[in-house]
C-alpha cells in the first residue's frame, strides 16, 4: 500500500512543475528595474498589449530569450539562481 501511495504521488508531481521561487519576489529583485517602465522596450507588468506578441512566441522561446539574453535583455535576466520554471512563472506573473 505504501508503494502505491508513493507511486501515485510521484506521478501526480510529474505533471505539476512549479517554480522554486516566488515570481513576485524574483520580479522585485531582478526584473523590476527594467520592467517597471525604466526601459521603454521592456514590457511592463500587466501591459496585455505589450505582452500579447511575446506570449505568441511560446514559453520556450521566451525562456530562451531570458536565459541567453535578447536585445536589451541581459543574459539570465539578472537572476543568476533562477531555473527555467522560475522564468516561466515570472513571465506568467508579469503578463497578467
Amino acid at each position: 500500500m505504501k508503494k502505491v501511495v508513493l507511486l501515485a504521488f510521484a506521478l501526480l508531481s510529474m505533471g505539476a512543475v512549479q517554480a522554486a521561487q516566488d515570481p513576485e519576489a524574483v520580479f522585485n529583485r531582478s526584473c523590476g528595474m527594467c520592467h517597471n517602465g525604466q526601459l521603454p522596450t521592456a514590457p511592463k507588468k500587466g501591459d496585455a498589449a505589450a505582452w500579447e506578441s511575446r506570449l505568441k512566441q511560446g514559453s520556450e522561446t521566451l525562456v530562451k530569450h531570458v536565459t541567453e539574453g535578447f536585445n536589451a535583455m541581459p543574459a539570465r535576466g539578472l537572476c543568476m539562481d533562477c531555473t527555467a520554471d522560475d522564468y516561466k512563472a515570472v513571465i506568467d506573473w508579469m503578463s497578467k
